[in-house]
């Protein structure tokens, strides 16, 4: 039986992301294994409060890689995270799908990740949430789910940043690649990733916002009609 991976994005969880919308048992249901990953700082793993902690995300994944080259799915945090493992790793992977990344791939811009990594710590010291601004506030809105930590998510979001990855670096990802983004999504447009992988295709979903990718209809179609699990 084929396995197929699925990593969540920041705020989230195998069980939050995957299987209350029921992807996993669609999956399941298309004769793949499910391989489910809570990255650090997530769900069931070690939630550290120190941001150096979390340098090297990858390492879950790597740790939960089967012997054999394996399908992947990745969301935001995820899909970047995936997107690293597969660069240092690519004879592991047999297809991936991107979900929830884009431009910001290539715009190296950390000053948003402060600014949620602030609010939320604000709020730990008992902020009104309603004085956050709107940007961090739905981010911060996203971590308070049953099980999150908001130090250990505001860690992950003051983490040291990994080795850049550019067109060069990602052209060593060989296997077929999805990318899916939201028009609506701040990370849109996602073309010109899509196109810096050998075999790489963007699907973009029509009005749909960054946290709605993933319960998306839309979504849901061109993902497991990549990994033929339909």
């Amino acid at each position: 039986m084929e396995s197929v991976m699925l990593v969540h994005g920041w705020g989230g969880s195998f069980e939050s992301t995957w299987q209350r919308s029921g992807f996993a048992a669609l999956l399941q249901d298309g004769g793949k294994a499910v391989i489910g990953v809570d990255l650090l700082g997530h769900g069931t793993a070690p939630k550290p409060h120190d941001a150096e902690a979390y340098g090297d995300l990858t390492e879950r994944i790597v740790d939960a890689l089967p012997d054999e080259p394996v399908s992947a799915v990745g969301f935001s945090l995820g899909a970047s995270t995936l997107l690293r493992t597969a660069i240092a790793h690519p004879d592991r992977f047999e297809r991936i799908v991107l979900a929830g990344i884009g431009r910001n791939v290539f715009e190296r811009d950390h000053s948003g990740a402060a600014l949620i990594a602030d609010g939320l710590r604000s709020l730990i010291d008992g902020a009104d949430p309603s004085t956050l601004p709107q940007s961090v506030r739905v981010f911060a809105q996203y971590a308070q789910q049953p099980g999150n930590d908001l130090i250990a998510l505001a860690a992950v979001m003051s983490r040291p940043a990994g080795f850049e990855v550019d067109a060069a670096a990602i052209s060593a990802v060989r296997c077929p690649v999805l990318v899916v983004v939201g028009e609506q999504d701040f990370v849109y447009p996602a073309d010109e990733l899509a196109d810096a992988f050998p075999d790489g295709r963007c699907v973009t979903l029509p009005k749909t916002d960054h946290f709605a990718t993933t319960e998306s209809f839309g979504f849901f179609d061109a993902a497991l009609e990549f990994l033929g699990a339909i």
